[in-house]
């Protein structure tokens, strides 16, 4: 399966090695599983910035530079954006569901990778995600699939055998009226202006003080 998204640079480990030196030298690691460690970080109600590969082209943020969070936190949508996104309060957040469990949670049987298409989610489903299920029981869901984002997919993949919930709750890695970043620089700088509570970029982990392992 062809990949007709991820179009932008990617930044080497030097790159973002250089980065992380420059605004927060000794404060973060490189990981070996860093999709299992991302997914521990949603599952404790984190809020992690998630920057990997190609910058996404498009009007969706669908993986490669999101913030992303635990669907199943009832009271996520005003946290994200009391904290980070200072959104208008009605506007949803959209969950990126594994293809292969996407209809035991939504109404759609066909591949939405682009995040463009809205679906009923399923009535039994609605109190297991209530971040991502909007006032009419819809949302606005991205297909994820292995192999156009394996590292998306291996990290909702390591949510779900945490959780049992192969859904997470995905936004722009933006704060409202700034572009979505492009540059490792662009994800420390966000990530050290906000309530942001981990960051990720590419295997290295960057977290607040007062976060706890």
């Amino acid at each position: 399966m062809k990949n007709y998204v991820y179009f932008g640079k990617e930044y080497s480990d030097a790159e973002i090695e250089e980065a992380l030196e420059t605004h927060c030298p000794n404060k973060y690691q490189k990981c070996e599983d860093i999709e299992s460690v991302t997914a521990l970080y949603i599952s404790k109600g984190y809020i992690v910035g998630w920057f990997q590969g190609r910058s996404e082209v498009g009007p969706r943020a669908l993986g490669n530079r999101s913030i992303l969070a635990d669907p199943r936190k009832a009271d996520m949508k005003d946290i994200l954006n009391a904290r980070v996104k200072f959104r208008e309060f009605f506007r949803p957040f959209a969950p990126s569901v594994l293809w292969e469990c996407q209809t035991d949670y939504f109404d759609l049987d066909i591949i939405n990778p682009y995040m463009l298409i809205v679906s009923e989610v399923n009535e039994d489903k609605r109190s297991k995600i209530p971040a991502v299920t909007h006032v009419d029981n819809t949302g606005r869901i991205q297909t994820v699939i292995k192999e156009y984002n394996p590292r998306y997919h291996k990290l909702i993949s390591e949510f779900q055998k945490i959780t049992g919930v192969p859904v997470v709750l995905d936004t722009s890695f933006n704060i409202k009226g700034e572009p979505i970043v492009e540059t490792p620089e662009d994800a420390i700088k966000c990530f050290l202006g906000t309530n942001i509570d981990v960051l990720i970029v590419g295997d290295y982990l960057l977290k607040k003080d007062n976060i706890n392992d």
